[in-house]
């Protein structure tokens, strides 16, 4: 009996998705049957997320970066921010991460937001650890690559979370819009972000009250 396995793939860069695809559909088992969508940034999976909804196909699979281009509206400023967003409009879709960032603090983040079934590093991915983890996480579910699995070893008491408006603040700061002008991008007060931009510097530990360096220390950790 034939399964059918619903896929999208997001990533701005398509040798690496037609290098994702090639790898799915060489390792796939017999009766295993892949129907494969692209989006290459924030806008394009969302439509694709939102038109399975609306036609009752909904996903299986999310394969996700994190580094992509913003919505063009601004309301999503990662990969990040769009798996939140799927887990809310797709909550039967497993995510695979897929991610350049090798930082621990990120990695933490990203596991404590979104709590993917799947997480994988970019720099040490081989086709045959992409082929394990699909069949993994369709099948039991967690699939964390080794350096994912060292990292949460190293910092598993951290409690520390940046979620989406905190992210969105540093993202529109290193944009150059400045603090008092925050409030035009975010549904929240200026002593709000105030508050939020004291907890940032709290976490990166910047105690010269200077954006540029909470943005620089934020792009070390892979948060901007």
């Amino acid at each position: 009996m034939s399964i059918h396995i619903k896929i999208l793939m997001i990533d701005d860069h398509p040798m690496i998705i037609e290098g994702y695809q090639n790898t799915l559909l060489f390792s796939k088992k017999e009766n295993q049957k892949l129907k494969i969508d692209i989006a290459n940034n924030c806008d394009e999976a969302m439509f694709h997320m939102e038109k399975s909804v609306q036609d009752q196909h909904p996903y299986d699979i999310l394969f996700m970066d994190i580094s992509l281009p913003p919505s063009k509206n601004g309301a999503m400023t990662s990969g990040e921010d769009l798996a939140e967003h799927a887990r809310k409009i797709l909550p039967q879709a497993k995510i695979i991460i897929l991610t350049m960032f090798n930082e621990p603090f990120r990695v933490h983040n990203i596991i404590k937001t979104i709590n993917p079934e799947g997480f994988l590093i970019k720099s040490d991915l081989t086709s045959n650890e992409l082929a394990s983890a699909f069949q993994a996480v369709l099948n039991n579910p967690p699939f964390y690559s080794g350096t994912v699995n060292s990292f949460i070893r190293k910092i598993v008491t951290n409690d520390i979370i940046i979620d989406d408006k905190n992210r969105k603040i540093l993202h529109l700061l290193s944009q150059g819009i400045k603090t008092k002008n925050l409030g035009e991008h975010l549904d929240i007060s200026l002593s709000a972000i105030e508050k939020r931009k004291k907890y940032l510097r709290e976490v990166f530990e910047v105690y010269d009250g200077q954006d540029e360096t909470l943005l620089k220390k934020a792009k070390k950790e892979g948060f901007v």
